[in-house]
């Protein structure tokens, strides 16, 4: 069995720690990718004769030529976040299946989000700079009880941060048209419109997909709709929010905070008044995975890659049907 790394090298190791390279090389025989390039050509002399490719961020598309060069290639594994970089419908044509490593970094993404929903709701941020210039308070604290947590998209990372918040005496809502109310009933969520989770939560979470559907979903029209002093949070994507409206409405104190971990663009402008605001919070899009937490991407290959040879379903597989509405 021949298995293509297509990642280059200088992502290799972020995401591979030595004992899955050496699993990998335990299951058959491994090809390198020894340079920086993620060029078609040099994914292409990789793939050669390859059954398992192994991709990443900056790996090209999966195109007809580089697939004619590996005829016998039945799965791809994603080291990574969405496949969409790489995904082509010649893949799916030719009955290759692919797995994305999204599951290892929601678990990432819901997590921040809570650390962020607590630090927001006691207010840390802001009584760290007022002790730091002399005072002493217990000014705008929330605890997690007997409030509304809102829910925007009940993907891997939403309903993960769901599961989460039923260690807390909180009420959680989600809307996502595409999660049943029984499936979000099972995780302890009641399902409500848009509208209703805008007006009902004191704290909302954003796990959605980029997408025509859901661009500046959060504006002028849908801050206004929410509680005044409300708490947003976005570990997603920044073109969820318009980003003048959100400024706008901090200026206004409109809410009590605003949490993201992502910008659009990004990182924000060097005059950006999301650098400056104080109920601004701004993480450098760290929630998913950072640091020695990536390895675990390598090892949800390797763990894929087995469950396939054993004929098991594997975690993270994406058909062309979920493309369309994944991020």
């Amino acid at each position: 069995m021949k298995i293509a790394m297509l990642l280059d090298q200088q992502i290799r190791p972020q995401v591979m720690d030595e004992e899955t390279c050496r699993l990998f090389q335990s299951a058959g025989t491994v090809v390198w990718n020894q340079t920086t390039e993620n060029e078609p050509e040099n994914a292409r002399r990789l793939l050669e004769g390859a059954d398992i490719a192994v991709t990443s961020w900056g790996s090209p598309a999966l195109t007809a030529d580089l697939l004619d060069a590996a005829p016998h290639l039945r799965l791809v594994l994603h080291a990574a976040g969405s496949v969409k970089s790489v995904a082509t419908d010649e893949m799916y044509r030719r009955g290759i299946q692919i797995v994305s490593s999204a599951c290892v970094l929601s678990s990432g993404v819901s997590e921040t989000a809570l650390g962020l929903t607590i630090a927001a709701c006691k207010n840390f941020f802001a009584l760290n700079q007022e002790i730091r210039q002399g005072g002493w308070s217990h000014d705008n604290i929330t605890d997690l009880y007997n409030i509304t947590v809102g829910i925007v998209s009940m993907g891997i990372a939403g309903s993960h941060f769901a599961e989460l918040l039923q260690n807390f005496s909180v009420h959680v809502i989600a809307y996502d048209p595409y999660v049943s109310r029984e499936q979000m009933a099972a995780l302890g969520v009641k399902k409500v419109t848009f509208d209703e989770l805008l007006e009902q939560s004191d704290v909302i979470s954003l796990h959605a997909p980029t997408g025509d559907a859901t661009y500046h979903m959060i504006n002028r029209k849908t801050l206004s709709q929410m509680k005044d002093g409300a708490i947003l949070i976005n570990t997603a994507r920044g073109s969820l929010i318009d980003e003048p409206a959100l400024i706008e409405a901090l200026e206004k104190k409109k809410l009590k905070v605003a949490c993201l971990d992502v910008t659009d663009p990004e990182p924000p402008a060097p005059d950006s008044p999301l650098r400056s605001l104080p109920n601004c919070i701004l993480t450098p899009h760290l929630a998913g995975q950072a640091g020695n937490g990536l390895c675990k991407i390598g090892m949800h290959c390797y763990e894929q890659m087995q469950h396939f040879l054993a004929g098991k379903p594997m975690t993270g597989e994406v058909s062309q049907e979920m493309l369309s509405r994944i991020a």
